[in-house]
């Protein structure tokens, strides 16, 4: 198989329905589009559960993994509450590394007001980087929990801020001295503070208090993967319009650099959602200082269709991230 997420068919067929559902407390559990598990704790609140394992990137892993988990804990209209942090080491790290990304952790999760509620850290040879795997903890009101089926056709599609934020501070601290070569200094340093916008809790409380139906974090597969996990969860079509999707020049010049899709890349900082008035929570998104912008409309049927101009197309499955093709 390919590296990076499962393709869906394979989801589907091998995992979701090998996993069946026999606990009432269970509000939600796993399935395409999914990101976080619900658990009712009360009469009208629920534990919100994530998890994730941070791959795509060997720089800022402590900060990376705590904004990603955060982001899905957001998306489902819960409170990050605290993280558990798994963490596997080569024998080859030193303690100082160690240190650094904890340090890293625990700095975002005082920006977020999380904890960091525990763990477990092992040296081992079966890894040969850094591996830190993130459970989240939130909390949320029943009433205002947000699953991806709850999209519905006629509704706006907002995306927030602008897509492929994540893989470029990425490609621009991994590849740092190669870019630089290629582009001016300050088209590099900008891209390397993009790392400083992952987080969408900011957006996902505005959503919330304007009320949306369902949001996605764009994470790996990009936003093409986003609209396909958010369209298949909820059983619907959409229309979405290529130019009107936000995207900085930074990510546009880095990606045609390598070669690779920005539109299939991964997009932590973004946000997908669906709701009834996408303009009005532009709107309200813009003046709190988060861009945003209406991308397109769901649809009744099962059509996903792009345009760009005149040109007309489909929205194939989710491929693997553009990332993956860089770093090998």
């Amino acid at each position: 198989m390919k590296t990076g997420k499962l393709p869906e068919s394979v989801l589907i067929r091998s995992v979701l329905k090998q996993v069946k559902h026999r606990r009432e407390e269970v509000l939600a559990g796993p399935g395409v589009g999914q990101d976080c598990a619900a658990l009712a704790v009360g009469e009208d609140e629920a534990f919100v559960l994530s998890s994730d394992p941070i791959t795509g990137t060997v720089q800022d892993v402590g900060s990376h993994g705590i904004y990603v988990t955060a982001n899905d804990l957001a998306a489902s209209g819960a409170e990050p509450v605290g993280v558990l942090l798994t963490i596997l080491l080569p024998p080859k790290t030193e303690e100082a590394e160690l240190r650094v990304m904890m340090q890293d952790a625990e700095r975002v999760c005082k920006e977020l007001n999380m904890e960091i509620l525990g763990g477990h850290t092992e040296v081992t040879p079966v890894v040969c980087q850094p591996l830190l795997s993130v459970t989240g903890v939130g909390r949320v009101k029943k009433s205002a929990l947000l699953r991806t089926s709850q999209m519905k056709p006629e509704q706006d599609l907002v995306v927030t801020k602008w897509i492929g934020l994540e893989a470029t501070a990425i490609l621009a601290k991994e590849r740092e001295e190669e870019l630089r070569k290629r582009f001016p200094a300050a088209l590099v340093d900008t891209a390397k503070e993009f790392s400083g916008n992952l987080s969408v809790l900011s957006e996902a409380g505005i959503a919330c208090s304007h009320g949306v139906s369902a949001m996605h974090d764009i994470t790996e597969g990009g936003i093409f993967g986003a609209l396909w996990e958010m369209a298949s969860g909820a059983g619907v079509g959409l229309e979405v319009d290529l130019k009107k999707i936000p995207i900085r020049q930074e990510t546009v010049e880095i990606c045609e650099y390598f070669g690779v899709n920005p539109y299939q890349i991964m997009s932590s900082g973004s946000m997908l959602i669906a709701a009834d008035d996408g303009y009005e929570l532009v709107r309200k998104l813009e003046q709190a200082g988060i861009h945003s912008a209406v991308v397109g409309r769901t649809v009744r049927g099962n059509d996903r269709i792009l345009r760009n101009g005149e040109d007309v197309r489909y929205l194939d499955k989710p491929q693997q991230d553009e990332l993956y093709k860089i770093k090998g």
